[in-house]
């Protein structure tokens, strides 16, 4: 019998369960966890299943009897990797779900972002513009043209490629970023700063490490054309908020479209969040790039299959 428990059910839509495994087990499943809930709900478990509940060393070396972390997505960052390999504990995450709702989502934004279709709605739904106009329609926003923009690519990945692909199929021209500060230049790539110039929209699908961090900050947004827009759907520490925020009040960049933060659920007085409320140019939605019906589906289904792998491998 393997006792389960799902520190956080709550990160999956609830139209969306897991399957249960076909061997003899318990499962127990909470809608969220606190650092202070963590030992007490995991103390007896066999299974821990969590897509963003912290697990650190401290935390893996109380839990002897922990044998595999289902991670339900793929970032590892909220797990002591070091210390589960140590400790004799499998981590298995999920790749691959959301390789077409991602770019799905970055072409949304691009199509919104160069039409301006927020700043066009905010002001139905809050003021009598279009009412007092004095013609059938007005020019507050811009409206640019989405085939023949440059859109910058930093990452080619599965999500990066399929991004370019989308794009490529609308009539943008593509380029990718190398790494920044890299002396060898690959090919299919262009300097870092090189993209950063050039593109009329940066859109960001690197993984978050140490050098990534703050890869985007105040010298990088000044390095962009003021008439650009950035587009984050990766992690939000990729992005240095406050600098960003800066941009979009000077008119250094022309607008941003955030799905990411560096803290979620981040605090309501976010000033990214605050600014949102009044900046036209800035569209953020609730890190739901990945949660497309299909990918979900996927998600769930390769989570079981995973637990379901790794009990077999231990028979």
């Amino acid at each position: 019998m393997y006792n389960i428990v799902f520190l956080d059910r709550s990160g999956i839509p609830e139209n969306h369960p897991i399957p249960r495994p076909n061997f003899p087990h318990s499962w127990v499943e909470y809608h969220s966890t606190s650092a202070q809930q963590t030992y007490e709900r995991a103390k007896d478990a066999d299974i821990i299943v969590t897509s963003k509940v912290l697990l650190g060393r401290e935390l893996l070396e109380k839990l002897p009897k922990l044998k595999l972390i289902a991670i339900t997505a793929t970032g590892t960052n909220n797990v002591d990797l070091v210390a589960a390999k140590e400790l004799g504990i499998c981590v298995k995450n999920v790749t691959g779900y959301s390789s077409l709702t991602v770019p799905e989502h970055v072409m949304g934004m691009i199509f919104s972002l160069k039409h301006s279709l927020m700043s066009y709605h905010f002001e139905q739904i809050t003021g009598d513009r279009w009412a007092t106009c004095g013609q059938f329609c007005y020019f507050d926003y811009p409206i640019t043209d989405i085939r023949g923009a440059t859109l910058g690519i930093v990452g080619k990945g599965s999500l990066g490629s399929e991004v370019a692909r989308l794009a490529q199929a609308v009539g943008m021209q593509v380029i990718f970023a190398e790494h920044k500060g890299a002396t060898v230049i690959r090919e299919g790539y262009l300097p870092f700063e090189e993209v950063l110039k050039q593109a009329d929209i940066l859109t960001l699908h690197c993984p978050l490490t140490e050098a990534t961090q703050n890869l985007i900050n105040a010298d990088s947004l000044k390095l962009m054309k003021p008439t650009a827009y950035l587009i984050n759907t990766g992690r939000g520490p990729l992005v240095d908020e406050n600098a960003l925020l800066d941009a979009l009040k000077n008119g250094i960049i022309a607008g941003a479209a955030l799905d990411v933060l560096v803290k979620e659920p981040p605090e309501k007085n976010n000033p990214l969040i605050q600014a949102a409320k009044q900046l036209p140019n800035l569209l953020l939605t609730p890190h739901i790039a990945w949660a497309s019906d299909s990918a979900v589906t996927t998600l769930v289904n390769k989570v079981a299959q995973n637990i379901e792998d790794f009990v077999r491998g231990c028979e």
